[in-house]
């Protein structure tokens, strides 16, 4: 058993009906409880919490998180939310407070501001989402953008059945793109700010329309107390316009230490030496500064890739994709090519009421020819019924395209159904 190779482990504390050998009921346990508690003595930098990575582009690594993570993060968070807290404010999100979405973008600081918070188990719905909103009158949510993009899907106009009274949403994750962008505020009556972060080093640039213009697809700008910077692969910092990978120095201006750093991944010092160059710690997300100081993002660093000599990202292809009106979600990875190295194809997931058909195919390479280059356009689409996802809601490109480098090797393969 697991159990005999854990010496150190006390108790096993059972929830929700768990039975097993050894297990103490949580009603048990509870029903014990002294009424006092006396505080730990702990500093800002002491371990506080491990949270696994949603393993996006590879196995998950425990990240150790100090005490003065949350601090660090709650500058993005007022901001993103409109001046969290004001008089009324509620909050909801679907993002399971196992994870960092749901705890630090969440859970954390709301009960820091001494506000309530919905909670809620299940699967998410779009239409169970906005009966939610209604019933409790949420003002501020948190939602991924998968889960905006299938409430778009299913209920285009949801003013026309639900009273729907947000003051803040807030989005992160994957791109929000300017066609979820644009419907959040003509639907939903309120304008998301997208944020930007990783469980390492959270909620360190995004948006506050209330603070600095929005621009629709940008990630928006560094967040109060975060040094930011696009830095090459030697770690030079890179001017507008350039491609290369985003990073969080770790101090401030001033020297004082950025407390939303990570202290290194559990066990494992080379993961962790491998993050930084210098001062800066690298996400791994690539992206470029414009000429006012909005970030554009381009893609993972592991999701970028070169067809017929062009550097592609999948950001904006797939943003484009998505307005089309028969696309609930989708991917793009590329799929190995003799001639070009490799081709853009995109897995589409259908919205409710749409069957895959050729006809469709080319209604959506028409659509993409409007509005990309030529460089851009897939020349693969694939009808799948469900995108592979992280527990976080983003979607998982790299077992796509580990699927069609398998496809490509002798006997793998060749065609799946649309």
């Amino acid at each position: 058993m697991l159990r005999d190779r854990l010496p150190s482990l006390a108790h096993v504390i059972g929830v929700a009906g768990a039975r097993a050998a050894g297990v103490v009921a949580w009603a048990d346990t509870l029903a014990r409880a002294s009424p006092d508690f006396e505080l730990a003595a702990t500093k800002h930098s002491d371990p506080c919490a491990i949270i696994y990575t949603s393993g996006t582009t590879g196995p998950p690594k425990g990240a150790l998180l100090p005490h003065s993570a949350l601090l660090g993060n709650l500058p993005g968070f007022e901001h993103s939310h409109d001046g969290f807290p004001q008089d009324g404010d509620l909050f909801w999100s679907p993002a399971d407070w196992a994870w960092t979405g749901g705890l630090w973008d969440a859970l954390m600081p709301t009960l820091y501001h001494g506000r309530a918070i919905l909670g809620y188990r299940g699967r998410f719905d779009p239409e169970r989402a906005f009966h939610l909103l209604e019933k409790y009158a949420i003002r501020n949510a948190f939602l991924f953008p998968t889960a905006l993009k299938m409430m778009m899907k299913a209920v285009p106009n949801p003013r026309a059945r639900h009273d729907v009274r947000l003051r803040s949403l807030m989005s992160g994750g994957e791109p929000v793109g300017p066609a979820v962008f644009h419907w959040t505020r003509e639907a939903l009556g309120t304008t998301v700010n997208e944020i930007f972060g990783q469980t390492e080093m959270n909620y360190i640039v995004g948006n506050s329309h209330l603070v600095w213009p929005v621009k629709p697809g940008s990630m928006g700008r560094p967040y109060p107390g975060h040094r930011i910077a696009v830095i090459d692969d030697a770690g030079r910092e890179l001017g507008p316009g350039e491609v290369g990978d985003v990073a969080l120095h770790r101090r401030w201006i001033d020297g004082t230490p950025d407390p939303v750093f990570f202290l290194g991944y559990w066990n494992n010092e080379a993961a962790t030496a491998k993050k930084y160059t210098g001062d800066w710690c690298r996400t791994g997300d690539e992206a470029s500064w414009d000429e006012d100081g909005y970030l554009w993002y381009q893609g993972r660093g592991d999701d970028m890739f070169k067809s017929a000599g062009y550097r592609i990202g999948p950001a904006e292809i797939e943003n484009c994709l998505a307005k089309h009106p028969a696309v609930a979600n989708c991917a793009v990875v590329p799929t190995p090519d003799e001639t070009r190295g490799a081709l853009i194809k995109a897995f589409v997931l259908l919205a409710p009421g749409q069957a895959g058909s050729e006809a469709l195919k080319d209604s959506i390479r028409d659509h993409v020819k409007k509005h990309l280059a030529p460089y851009q356009q897939p020349r693969e689409i694939e009808f799948i019924a469900e995108l592979p996802m992280t527990t976080t809601g983003k979607v998982q490109r790299k077992v796509l395209r580990d699927l069609e480098l398998q496809k490509s090797k002798p006997g793998g393969q060749t065609a799946r159904p649309t």
